[in-house]
């Protein structure tokens, strides 16, 4: 589990292979789970320099890898014991959003993001979401945008400070949300199944 928190920003040293490998500060063990903007992932190799980890065929399917390269955002798994800060993140990236909208204002940047209608959903109005590995508030939501309005702090220090229009990013909704959607559509989907007294009817018409 994660907290959407940077704690660093690392370098791609290669990305082959389905194999990743960065350079940063922090000292990775082996078997690490380490979120690398925003997509959980396991250290299989350490060196000096940094560590190793390997992108699995669902990943890749999921991600867009243009953000596995250049600066990337890292975080470590929260330890049993450490402050919980931002939200509850889980690394598990839903889909590819692109930034469709930058606006400067005052004192803080709106960013407006567009994903596929069905995520719309689990996004919701001054609730957290995820951007590359970012704890961020939702301002607002409409049928296949939302909009986010990021302080000074923030841009400054993570790699938001070089988003521009047409910039993709992995994002993760509200795992709250996600989890209430799935219990609701299964009710429903179970509502409108068969009992097992109609099932035993159409057998014994055989």
């Amino acid at each position: 589990m994660f907290t959407g928190l940077i704690r660093e920003i690392a370098k791609v040293k290669s990305y082959e292979n389905n194999i990743l490998s960065i350079q940063a500060k922090h000292k990775a063990k082996l078997g690490d789970s380490i979120a690398i903007n925003g997509v959980c992932l396991t250290v299989i190799r350490t060196s000096d320099e940094g560590f190793s980890l390997e992108l699995a065929d669902e990943t890749r399917s999921i991600i867009d890898e243009s953000k596995i390269s250049g600066e990337v955002h890292i975080e470590p798994a929260m330890m049993m014991g450490d402050r919980f800060e931002g939200h509850i993140v889980q690394g598990h990236v839903d889909c590819v959003g692109v930034v469709v909208e930058i606006n400067e204002g005052e004192n803080a940047t709106d960013f407006v993001i567009k994903v596929e209608k069905r995520f719309i959903p689990h996004i919701i109005p001054k609730g957290s979401i995820t951007i590359d590995g970012i704890s961020l508030t939702v301002n607002d939501v409409s049928l296949e945008t939302f909009r986010l309005t990021i302080i000074p702090h923030t841009l400054e220090n993570t790699l938001m400070r070089d988003y521009e229009v047409g910039t993709s990013l992995n994002i993760e909704t509200d795992v709250f949300a996600r989890y209430i959607d799935h219990i609701l559509t299964s009710k429903e989907n179970a509502k409108k199944s068969m009992s097992w007294g109609e099932v035993d009817n159409m057998q014994m018409g055989y």
